[in-house]
């Protein structure tokens, strides 16, 4: 494995801290989430990250057997990253971390948000309490990537792709989707502002639209 400290500790915590505690590798798996990503695919959805330092992380991650180095079938026939089948076990941490963190004072929504992540926060955030009565499928489009989004029996399911004969397909980017999800952005306002178009029944997109919900903030001492 690539050099970096150790915590030296037999808890599995720390080891999994080990493993995925540096600086940018859990951002790193959290964009692998979704299917593999070509390398100049991280390195747009992480704009942060340098190419030495993504190199770096990839390298540490695939040695930990959390990600590995492929090639997709021809046309494509590109080399890709994606996750193991153990390192795709890291989602409901990946989840669960990200609904304690936006339950901080401090989080700030207006940062950078990555397609992956608006994606896996419709995954952590689904009120399956609100969608009662919901049977239908969508499609949505973030910044040229296709998802289909399935609701049925009070269940979420989203992968890669486009479904079949949707209700509606909502057309945006994620800093804008965030917004009518969890900023209070009317839709309407959104369309008219040409952040977002909508193909099929928009009093579909607009039960959608109100199935998402953050965790309350943390009560901290003043």
């Amino acid at each position: 494995m690539a050099t970096h400290r150790s915590y030296d500790d037999s808890c599995g915590m720390a080891h999994a801290l080990d493993l995925v505690g540096e600086r940018w590798s859990l951002l790193v798996v959290r964009e692998l989430m979704l299917g593999p990503q070509r390398f100049t695919d991280l390195k747009d959805a992480l704009p942060g990250i340098s190419r030495n330092v993504l190199t770096d992380r990839l390298s540490e991650l695939a040695e930990s057997g959390i990600l590995m180095r492929t090639q997709l079938a021809p046309p494509a026939a590109s080399k890709v990253y994606e996750l193991t089948e153990w390192g795709y076990e890291l989602e409901p941490i990946i989840k669960a971390i990200g609904r304690w963190g936006a339950r901080s004072p401090q989080h700030r929504p207006d940062l950078h948000l990555s397609v992956s992540s608006a994606v896996l926060s419709l995954r952590t955030n689904f009120d399956a309490g609100a969608s009662g009565g919901v049977d239908a499928s969508y499609g949505l489009v973030l910044d040229q990537d296709h998802f289909a989004i399935w609701i049925s029996d009070q269940e979420l399911d989203i992968q890669r792709g486009d479904p079949d004969s949707p209700s509606a397909t909502l057309t945006t980017d994620p800093m804008t989707l965030a917004g009518m999800l969890y900023g209070g952005l009317p839709l309407t306002d959104a369309e008219r502002g040409g952040q977002v178009t909508i193909d099929g029944n928009r009093a579909a997109v607009r039960r959608l639209v109100g199935l998402f919900t953050l965790p309350e903030k943390a009560a901290v001492p003043a």
